[in-house]
């Protein structure tokens, strides 16, 4: 039984329609259902709107939990909407007079016979013909997040077409219009997660070492999910798979909190299993430049890394640590020295401005960064089975933090001296 078939409707779904074809339409108050009766596609008006958006909802879970909205600016006044697919593969939102309010990308592919579907995935998909094989999609829903990343969604960039799935907030509880907060793939540098309040990260998860992302050791569904990050020529992305029964979602809300919500096959009722950045360390480069974060109990303690000063000393002293720290010497090229000091247990720095290379092994990674002078600091790219793949970093380095249980090594360049005693 799969993940999906758990939450089956219990009403079951005789009757109901899971496609439309050419010229067929929707009313307002009708709907399509999957072909297990888990998603449905129709007009609904959220919280205490009186606007009405065309949507994709889980059947019979509590509270309403809408996974997607086609017209997320552009609400309808009134309950005459028509959703309806034309010739040329395009799906449509039509408001009373008949005028087009909303339509879907349009394919550069060849279009015969387009029929729009939705899957039992929530994916609403404009294919040719019949077969649900993806090279005959058209146009699918997943390519379009809303605040919400389900299961068989990629998160990322596809290389190719330019096209980067990201998921946002929406502005209210009533209001589904973009909002301020964003979730996205990063991919300057090595690629990497990042939480934005409009142009500034807010949360860096960071980036994928091989068993999980290097910011966000919590890992409550160990075992029930499968993660993936795949990297190509083609594409950049995370992904994730469900297991067993139960059913999990990740949804941005308004207030940028990012939420794993889960369903099990015991009950309809929401279980809020992840809420995001969770103390002080995880805000985005709380203790500034050259400095790692570590939580004593509930208190934030910023620490300079061997060979630093803080760059403001007065405000360092009253636990203001923004400012950061500098070199305590300042050495050049010449100078460089080629010791490195081994930190465990770490959250990998910023990656936006790394480089990277999958072929070399740690070996390697140590003697590239010692031929670059600006080059601070080097990691493995994938910690398993020992290690391989090599991840430097230049000049300043941010948002670092230490867990207690979890990270993993960083090779940082220190001066000769402060390896003394060490």
């Amino acid at each position: 039984m799969s993940d999906y078939q758990v939450l089956k409707y219990a009403g079951g779904v005789c009757g109901a329609k899971n496609s439309l074809s050419v010229s067929q339409s929707i009313q307002d108050g009708e709907s399509l259902v999957s072909e297990n009766g888990t998603f449905e596609v129709g007009f609904f008006s959220p919280g205490n709107s009186t606007g009405r958006y065309l949507g994709v909802w889980c059947r019979n879970l509590s509270p309403l939990t809408v996974v997607w909205v086609a017209n997320r600016g552009l609400p309808l006044k009134n309950n005459l909407g028509t959703l309806q697919l034309n010739e040329k593969g395009v799906l449509v939102i039509l408001n009373g007079a008949n005028s087009t309010v909303w339509w879907s990308k349009i394919s550069n592919k060849a279009v015969t016979n387009p029929i729009v579907h939705i899957l039992d995935s929530g994916n609403l998909v404009i294919k040719n013909g019949e077969g649900t094989k993806k090279e005959n999609f058209l146009w699918q829903s997943f390519d379009y997040p809303g605040d919400t990343i389900m299961p068989g969604m990629k998160l990322g960039w596809n290389l190719e077409t330019g096209v980067d799935r990201y998921f946002s907030s929406w502005k209210s509880a009533d209001d589904p219009a973009k909002g301020e907060y964003s979730f996205k793939v990063d991919i300057r540098g090595y690629p990497q997660l990042v939480l934005m309040k409009g142009s500034t990260v807010k949360f860096r998860p960071g980036s994928w070492n091989g068993l999980a992302l290097t910011g966000y050791p919590t890992q409550q569904l160990k075992g029930k999910q499968i993660y993936k990050f795949v990297m190509n020529t083609k594409e950049v992305y995370h992904l994730y798979e469900n297991l067993e029964n139960l059913f999990v979602i990740y949804r941005l809300n308004p207030s940028g909190i990012l939420q794993g919500l889960a369903w099990t096959s015991q009950t309809s009722d929401q279980i809020v299993i992840v809420t995001g950045a969770e103390d002080s360390c995880d805000i985005y480069a709380f203790c500034g430049v050259n400095s790692m974060c570590n939580m004593y109990g509930n208190t934030p303690k910023c620490d300079c890394l061997k060979g630093y000063v803080p760059k403001f000393p007065e405000q360092w002293n009253i636990s203001y640590w923004s400012g950061g720290c500098v070199p305590m010497n300042k050495y050049v090229c010449k100078n460089h020295t080629g010791y490195f000091l081994r930190y465990t247990n770490m959250k990998l720095p910023d990656t936006s401005l790394s480089w990277f290379s999958k072929a070399m092994n740690l070996e390697e990674c140590q003697k590239s960064c010692v031929k670059n002078c600006s080059c601070s600091a080097y990691a493995n790219l994938d910690i398993r089975d020992g290690g391989s793949g090599c991840l430097l970093w230049f000049d300043d380095l941010v948002d670092m933090r230490r867990f207690s249980q979890w990270g993993q090594d960083l090779y940082i360049s220190v001066p000769a001296s402060e390896l003394v005693n060490d």
